[in-house]
């Protein structure tokens, strides 16, 4: 099982875009940085995020939310962790890739 760490925002680059056309079921997506726009209710890509949310886990790293002000937008569905369920999550999934 693979964890995909997004850590731009879906606005600038398009680490978020290429992911979700490459993401296996059973995969899990961790929202970090700037990448905690991306769990976002109302934006441009909650649709695509939604969709991709049928087959794959999404988390959002809880201190990013809040340094953004955005912890009120947050997608239903979509997990709150903290640095602990970070450390978990990578610990929990075989291998990890980050999407730059």
């Amino acid at each position: 099982m693979m964890l995909h760490v997004i850590n731009k925002s879906p606005f600038e680059r398009n680490s978020l875009a290429s992911c979700l056309r490459t993401i296996k079921e059973g995969a899990s997506v961790l929202l970090i940085e700037d990448g905690v726009l991306g769990a976002l209710e109302g934006t441009a890509v909650s649709g695509k995020v939604r969709e991709a949310m049928e087959n794959v886990k999404f988390y959002a790293l809880q201190s990013d939310l809040e340094t953004r002000g955005v912890s009120d937008k947050l997608m239903k569905g979509i997990e709150c962790i903290d640095f602990g369920g970070f450390v978990d999550l990578t610990a929990d999934h075989d291998l990890v890739q980050s999407w730059l």
